[in-house]
């Protein structure tokens, strides 16, 4: 009888829809040329079961894209003696470069707020700010001063019903990488959620990276400070005398 009842429990346990993440990505390299003007990443997907979806709410994807992550430094502005002048700053330990939130519906209808702090999921609570608060007064609106920014710089995105999503079980998300990217590894999460809770969740990685003469400008000013200045210099120079040759031929 209790035998029975053990193999019951195993039975029920199987039974229950235990979903994962095949996915993939368009291209996991970016170069960065003399004429990049940004890339577009196509993320899809699919979810995998082992049984039929389980009973409750709809499901929900999230994708998240971040790029390297670097200290940063805000500063406010305030009058003295008439003069607008520096004041205050704060220095914010880490914060991604880029950061896109794409998903199939508005965050407060399927994300809870345990979840995003447990995974990290919105722009907010990847930005760490330790120590921040003994820098400055009011040190939250620093923050709101960087999200703000970067967002309008195109550098944080959040787009809300971006994410398609076919039967509960196909889906897929363009996210344009912009023109100002910086070399790194950007990561790539995708999140699988029920009744705003995470039920699965997967990390795959993008390169980006310089080549060509990009690259030998930066490894130049990089590894040859010196070298690069002269030679910075010396092409300001031609330039100069090369536009004011022109105009006099143009005058004559």
């Amino acid at each position: 009888m209790i035998r029975a009842f053990v193999l019951l429990l195993a039975f029920a346990g199987t039974a229950v829809a235990q979903e994962s993440i095949v996915s993939g990505l368009s291209q996991n390299r970016v170069s960065i040329t003399a004429d990049f003007d940004g890339s577009e990443i196509l993320v899809y997907g699919a979810v995998r079961r082992d049984a039929p979806p389980p009973e409750g709410g709809p499901l929900a994807v999230i994708v998240t894209v971040e790029g390297p992550e670097t200290p940063v430094v805000v500063r406010r502005k305030g009058r003295v003696a008439g003069i607008w002048v520096n004041k205050d700053e704060v220095q914010i330990d880490s914060a991604p470069s880029f950061y896109a939130v794409v998903t199939t519906g508005p965050l407060e209808q399927i994300l809870s707020d345990t979840e995003n702090l447990r995974y990290g999921i919105t722009i907010e609570r990847v930005i760490r700010a330790i120590g921040i608060t003994a820098e400055a007064d009011r040190s939250g609106e620093f923050i709101l001063a960087l999200l703000r920014v970067r967002t309008n710089e195109d550098r944080f995105r959040l787009l809300e019903g971006r994410v398609e999503l076919t039967d509960e079980t196909l889906f897929r998300a363009d996210v344009v990488l912009p023109a100002n990217l910086i070399e790194g590894t950007y990561t790539v999460r995708l999140f699988l959620l029920r009744d705003k809770k995470v039920v699965a969740h997967q990390e795959r990685l993008i390169g980006v990276r310089k080549v060509g003469l990009e690259r030998f400008i930066f490894n130049l000013a990089q590894e040859r400070p010196l070298i690069y200045g002269l030679l910075s210099l010396a092409l300001a120079a031609v330039a100069g005398w090369g536009a004011s040759a022109l105009f006099r031929l143009m005058r004559g």
